[in-house]
């Protein structure tokens, strides 16, 4: 169906908005960019330059000692024998330095531009809210920072290279026709409307394929990097065959998208060159028929000056797919920018709490969804008691640990910390009182101590990071390692079993020392040994402590001040290991079928 003529209009307004805005990041540039055009003027000028040369080149061949200049004082002697290939070298000298300089300082816009949008892109990412990160896959968020700012810095800098240095050598070019011969050049305007016309409906082609690149371009780099995360699992089910299909068929729709995209510029561009050079053999025609009184000099001029327009011509009506490619990239991108971050509304900054926690009539529904995942929950955890959760998977247990340290948020119901809603402190204050130790852990590609001591922890004395390990049981493996705690973990802490990554997180854990402590699931992936140090290490770590503890290992649980049995969302048991089982209910029923068999972690 066609496009409405409201609906195109639309369209272009919004290009323009988003290439206006895509041009504001050049502003800091700005210097160096004047210095590029500069560049760009200084080459543009020698093209009607080389072509007047010519003309004293053919003029040259009947009368070599004729004088180029008769009138300049010093250069009066000068003959065209001389002065041509003197002029010849003058003029590539000239074009040398305005091709360096626009070439050079635009490479430096360009690059600052991509560094720029990069880093302002990764930024972005370390605030929005989980959410975004449940709806969109990494694949498409990585291919973002690597492939679509590359694009739009085409848009941004090359094709402004394009049209300066094209655009004014078309200029320069018609100025010196039109002075050689203004009726004949009349006469090659009529073609410019076929030139705009062909220009416009190919850049919406462009624009359109250019798009569907980029999805694709994700879902190479998201099938590629979730087999390298993944590639234990790959390889212990047999799953490199499926692997390489998908890949495959990820690689085969970029390159049929990016095939199409070329086939559009090669019909489009041999069609464009046609109709120029349709134009170029009228216009030798007529200048064959209305030569009247110029020289043959005069003649091989124009027709060179002419010659040398449909190359500037095409490439400024090739730049229109760069541009659309990158507008199609910078689309992507200012929609990421545009994300409202995480919301913090919170004013309340405390130095200390005491670990006081209170859930009243809590119930939750994760956006965008609407079964309710949590239903009514109240429950008060004093400062250092040891709440449990238990539970099978899907309950509800993670989400609600998720939403204390304000993941996501609550609009039904209230959490308060020390008797303040959660919702009043500021974000960051807020997670200072929380530390988390799950049964996903996450270690970086850095060495134990920096692991241990992450982000706020950064700078710790390296002694209270030993005692963090030594606390946590963990000290004794550092020590074995080659370098010890300056030992590299690899992606991920992959050189680390999972016990041992479990511990480094719980000296984590113990380094932030915060008053109000979270375990989800953080010793199912231990073995028993490994457990019987950690129990140790929890004991320590919950002293002084509110502790919320997700588990599904009793031994973990028995020793709860109280646990709270959770089904479907609902508080449905509470009390002591002791008093459930004696009530012979729900809890009574997990004991017996096993409640200390590991499961996998509950994400819902």
């Amino acid at each position: 169906m066609a496009e409405t003529p409201l609906k195109a209009e639309q369209q272009s307004s919004s290009s323009l908005k988003i290439y206006f805005r895509l041009l504001s990041y050049v502003k800091p540039y700005i210097g160096i960019f004047m210095l590029s055009i500069l560049g760009f003027v200084i080459f543009a000028s020698t093209q009607p330059m080389l072509a007047g040369i010519l003309k004293y080149f053919v003029d040259g061949l009947s009368n070599p000692q004729a004088v180029l200049f008769p009138n300049v004082p010093y250069l009066r002697d000068l003959q065209l024998l001389q002065a041509v290939p003197l002029l010849i070298v003058l003029i590539a000298a000239w074009q040398g330095l305005g091709s360096f300089l626009g070439n050079y300082f635009l490479a430096k816009v360009s690059l600052g531009l991509v560094h720029d949008l990069r880093v302002e892109l990764f930024n972005k990412l370390l605030v929005l809210p989980n959410r975004y990160f449940d709806n969109h896959n990494s694949g498409h968020l990585i291919s973002r920072i690597t492939f679509n700012v590359t694009m739009v810095t085409g848009a941004a800098t090359d094709a402004i290279k394009v049209v300066i240095r094209e655009g004014l050598t078309v200029v320069f070019l018609f100025i010196y026709l039109l002075w050689m011969n203004w009726k004949l050049t009349l006469v090659m305007l009529a073609i410019l409307p076929v030139i705009a016309l062909m220009v416009g409906s190919a850049s919406k082609k462009f624009r359109k394929q250019s798009k569907k690149i980029q999805v694709a371009m994700g879902d190479v780099t998201h099938v590629a990097s979730e087999t390298i995360q993944g590639y234990r699992v790959v390889r212990s089910f047999g799953g490199e065959s499926y692997e390489q299909q998908r890949f495959a068929n990820a690689s085969q729709s970029n390159t049929d998208k990016q095939l199409r995209m070329t086939k559009t510029g090669a019909v489009y561009t041999p069609m464009l060159q046609l109709v120029i050079y349709s134009a170029m053999a009228a216009l030798m025609f007529l200048v064959l028929f209305l030569r009247g009184e110029a020289t043959a000099g005069d003649l091989v001029a124009y027709i060179t000056a002419a010659g040398l327009l449909p190359k500037p011509i095409r490439q400024l009506s090739e730049v229109s797919s760069t541009i659309q490619k990158g507008l199609a990239g910078a689309e992507s991108i200012f929609e990421q920018l545009d994300e409202k971050p995480e919301v913090d509304n919170g004013t309340v900054e405390l130095d200390r709490v005491e670990g006081r926690l209170e859930v009243r009539n809590l119930s939750f529904t994760y956006p965008g969804t609407e079964r309710q995942v949590l239903s009514d929950i109240s429950f008060t955890a004093e400062p250092g008691q040891m709440i449990a959760l238990v539970g099978r998977s899907g309950s509800g247990k993670s989400t609600l640990a998720g939403l204390i340290p304000r993941f996501y948020h609550h609009d039904q119901g209230q959490i308060l910390l020390d008797g303040v809603e959660i919702e009043e402190y500021k974000l960051r204050n807020l997670r200072r009182h929380v530390s988390q130790v799950t049964q996903h852990v996450t270690l970086f590609n850095d060495t134990v101590a920096n692991n241990i001591a992450y982000g706020d922890l950064a700078g710790a004395p390296r002694a209270e990071i030993e005692a963090a390990a030594a606390d946590a049981y963990a000290k004794e493996f550092v020590d074995q390692l080659p370098q010890g705690f300056d030992t590299q973990v690899g992606e991920n802490g992959v050189l680390l079993s999972g016990g041992q990554r479990q511990r480094l997180a719980i000296a984590r854990a113990l380094l932030k020392n915060a008053p109000l402590l979270i375990l989800d699931e953080a010793t199912s992936a231990l073995d028993t040994e490994s457990e019987r140090h950690i129990q140790a290490a929890l004991d320590h770590v919950m002293k002084g402590r509110t502790t919320l503890v997700i588990a599904h290992r009793l031994s973990t649980i028995e020793k709860a001040d109280m646990i709270l049995v959770m089904d479907q969302g609902k508080l449905v048991e509470r009390g002591t290991h002791d008093e459930l089982l004696a009530a012979n209910g729900y809890y009574a029923r997990l004991h017996a079928m096993g409640l200390d068999e590991p499961t996998k972690a509950d994400i819902t």
